[in-house]
């Protein structure tokens, strides 16, 4: 068994994620001689080391690289980054999973275009309005709304439509979290009221963030969002 097989040995034993220094541990629980060859090269280092200290460091090298084949997952949200074996199954789950989410973007637009080259006039005057709105916020008060499907468009069950009905404003952050899942769409009010809390939020950074919070402009953007919601 190589050495990359013995250290995937090792992390397959622990049920969920794990640091590279509980990892490194069980390599030496499980395969004495790698902790024994480790400690011997340790000790001819210029710099104080150790045994497990070396191979850490391999273990970790060989995550930066790639060097476990995909056969390790990574999460990178807490320090120390934790670590995970998945089996074969998972890696071409995942692997599966990926392509399908580079595709998204294009099989988005692809949607996007054939609905506008269908929509009658009033319905693109909507959309080129929200479209607007979303930048005016951008511009003025430096909040990245996105314009949200609120049924989404990629949503294997219940797909949206690309149409202003199914429009409304939401943060970037949670449009990221709210991914291809299906809410029911704001009402204006409940619109509003969101958009007031972001810009009350924002309101409180102003002068950090060199924002000039025009209660002028926002009355004519919201009024302009009533318009066509």
């Amino acid at each position: 068994m190589k050495i990359n097989e013995k250290y995937l040995e090792s992390l397959k034993s622990f049920d969920d994620y794990v640091t590279v220094s509980e990892w490194t541990e069980k390599v030496g629980i499980l395969y004495p001689d790698i902790l024994e060859k480790a400690n011997k090269e340790a000790q001819n280092q210029k710099n104080a080391t150790t045994g497990l200290r070396e191979i850490a460091a391999r273990i970790g090298s060989r995550l930066s690289t790639g060097g476990f084949d995909g056969f390790v997952k990574i999460d990178d949200t807490e320090r120390p980054r934790r670590v995970k074996y998945i089996s074969k199954e998972e890696l071409d789950e995942n692997t599966t999973q990926d392509i399908e989410e580079d595709l998204e973007p294009l099989n988005r637009k692809e949607i996007e275009k054939y609905s506008e080259d269908k929509m009658a006039l009033k319905e693109l005057y909507r959309l080129d309005e929200f479209r607007n709105i979303q930048k005016a916020f951008k511009t003025f008060f430096k909040l990245d709304f996105e314009l949200d499907h609120a049924k989404a468009l990629l949503n294997k069950q219940d797909a949206g439509e690309h149409h202003p009905d199914n429009f409304q404003l939401i943060l970037k952050y949670h449009n990221g979290r709210k991914s291809n899942n299906n809410w029911k769409r704001f009402t204006i009010k409940e619109q509003i009221e969101y958009i007031e809390k972001a810009i009350e939020l924002q309101s409180l950074l102003a002068s950090r963030l060199d924002i000039v919070i025009d209660k002028a402009i926002l009355d004519s953007i919201l009024s302009r969002l009533k318009a066509v919601y």
